[in-house]
């Protein structure tokens, strides 16, 4: 339905405008007209003078008419010929804006493919039907006339057309559907289209359409033939690589056709069997051994069915008489049609197969031999293993009860030096209480007494080494340096009590210079020799 019933048009003569159709209402006359009629010579059958403005007008018309069928009948490229389209309907009404919509059906949209003067910046645009201009031409399928683009409620929401006056839709209209709207515009106030433009349109949007046909099928013709082409090129280039695989192929190939003929065969057909190309094309090759026909028929048989042969083992003769062992593989080929019109057969030289295989035969009997020899030796060693398994369960059992028995006089040691420590700690026991009780007594009894200096000295060290019998000292010392001299443990216990060196020598009734004889001695043999580490201080440490 076309939106634009209300519009009101501008003054204009009534007289001059006459043949006016009504505003934005589909024009009577939408239907393509004939192409006959596009001629001066057919265009009127009435009585009207030359000399009316409006003959000549029509008769100027139809000229212009017969000229743009010529022009554009020469065009082939489709966009070109659009360009021609929209320029020539442009100079046909006057005006310098116009532009063409395409129907994508695809889309379902119609997309402006070409725009001249006020339409050019609005290239691609797409409309549905019923949208604009465009798309209520589309959805009449007959012309229509705007008097002010502006005020029309069917016009496009976009303030970039507000320019537009003036403005005619003409459908390109086929008997079953619009292929396209071509659309020209006033943007002054003053340019307006009527009912002659409309006419002269129409004749003219058929012309374009029959010029838009011939150059879509011009241009349809020419894809298939530019694919038929590259098709062509594939073929023979298929044709060209499978030949040279045949050609290269190591393995004899020879292509027959359905009666049986050979229409091919490869080199490696020929370097095997000892036969050339001249000897075997359009002939049958008689090279089937008496013996191998049947299985041989019975292959062919089952080719025909439909079926493809596989990996068919057998044999076949060369030129000079040798017997090949040979497999076969064969495969039906048809034409165009489907229908079978030969076969592939592919055979492969097996005999250095059938010699390895007879080879791997023989040996694989020489290793059955040695697995059999290989079974007897290891059963025989699987009988000595059983015999040494029984003498080890044997002596592991009797390492078992000397174990146990080991075990029983390990006990009874434990239980023997156990009794020997707790001896041993009675025995400290004893000798500390005993010196305590016996001996500490009368020693404090005799410091108590009138002493001189040297018997104080010698009853203190007396005391002294008393209490290292009973102290860890001694035995710690003995202990860790067997290997100290009696007098070296004397000096080292007095150097422990803190004595000096001219003190010692009086206690031991030595000179200083043997003292310190020995204390060079001990600090060699407790690793101190050269290092700053204090002796009284380390023979401390054996205290804690």
């Amino acid at each position: 339905m076309v939106v634009c019933a209300n519009l009101l048009l501008p003054a204009v003569d009534t007289k001059a405008k006459r043949n006016r159709a009504p505003v934005c209402k589909p024009m009577d006359n939408a239907k393509p007209l004939n192409h006959n009629l596009i001629t001066p010579s057919a265009a009127f059958s009435t009585t009207t003078t030359a000399d009316d403005p409006t003959i000549q007008r029509r008769n100027a018309s139809l000229r212009a008419l017969h000229e743009t069928a010529l022009g554009l009948l020469d065009k082939i490229d489709k966009e070109e010929l659009l360009e021609t389209i929209i320029e020539r309907a442009a100079t046909l009404t006057g005006t310098e804006h116009g532009y063409i919509y395409l129907l994508e059906p695809e889309r379902q949209v119609m997309q402006m493919r070409v725009g001249k003067g006020f339409f050019y910046g609005q290239l691609g645009r797409s409309v549905r039907m019923g949208e604009g201009m465009g798309g209520c031409v589309w959805q009449a399928e007959a012309p229509i006339l705007v008097a002010d683009y502006r005020n029309w409620p069917g016009r496009l929401d976009d303030p970039a057309l507000d320019g537009l006056r003036s403005i005619i839709g003409i459908p390109l209209k086929s008997d079953k559907q619009v292929h396209g709207v071509i659309g020209l515009a006033h943007v002054d106030p003053v340019g307006q289209f009527d009912q002659e433009d409309i006419t002269v349109l129409e004749r003219f949007a058929a012309l374009a359409l029959l010029a838009l046909e011939k150059a879509t099928l011009y241009s349809k013709v020419t894809r298939e033939l530019a694919e038929r082409k590259k098709a062509e090129t594939r073929i023979r280039e298929s044709e060209q690589r499978y030949r040279s695989f045949l050609e290269s192929s190591p393995d004899p190939i020879v292509v027959y056709n359905m009666q049986g003929v050979a229409t091919y065969v490869n080199p490696a057909f020929e370097q095997t069997f000892g036969l050339s190309r001249h000897e075997l094309l359009g002939k049958q090759i008689d090279f089937v051994p008496e013996a191998c026909w049947p299985e041989t028929k019975a292959a062919i048989d089952r080719m025909q069915s439909g079926r493809k042969i596989t990996m068919f083992e057998t044999k076949r003769l060369t030129r000079d008489g040798r017997v090949l062992d040979v497999q076969i593989s064969s495969t039906l080929f048809q034409d165009q049609n489907g229908r079978p019109v030969g076969n592939i057969v592919t055979l492969r030289d097996i005999r250095a197969r059938k010699k390895a295989e007879a080879a791997l035969q023989q040996y694989h009997g020489q290793l059955e031999e040695l697995v059999q020899e290989r079974t007897a030796e290891l059963a025989d060693a699987n009988r000595r293993l059983k015999q040494q398994i029984e003498e080890r369960k044997r002596a592991e059992a009797a390492l078992r009860a000397q174990s146990n028995h080991l075990e029983e006089v390990n006990t009874a040691l434990r239980v023997l030096l156990k009794k020997r420590e707790e001896d041993k700690k009675e025995v400290e026991a004893n000798v500390l209480s005993n010196v305590k009780e016996l001996v500490s007594p009368y020693l404090v009894r005799l410091k108590r007494g009138r002493l001189e200096p040297h018997q104080e000295t010698m009853l203190e060290i007396l005391q002294s080494n008393l209490n290292n019998i009973i102290s860890p000292f001694i035995s710690k010392l003995s202990s860790r340096y067997l290997n100290f001299t009696p007098t070296e443990i004397r000096v080292a216990n007095l150097v422990k009590e803190g004595k000096m060196n001219k003190e010692i020598a009086e206690l031991l009734l030595i000179s200083k210079n043997t003292v310190l004889f020995h204390r060079h001695h001990i600090r060699t043999k407790l690793g101190l020799k050269n290092k700053k580490i204090n002796l009284r201080t380390h023979l401390l440490s054996y205290e804690e």
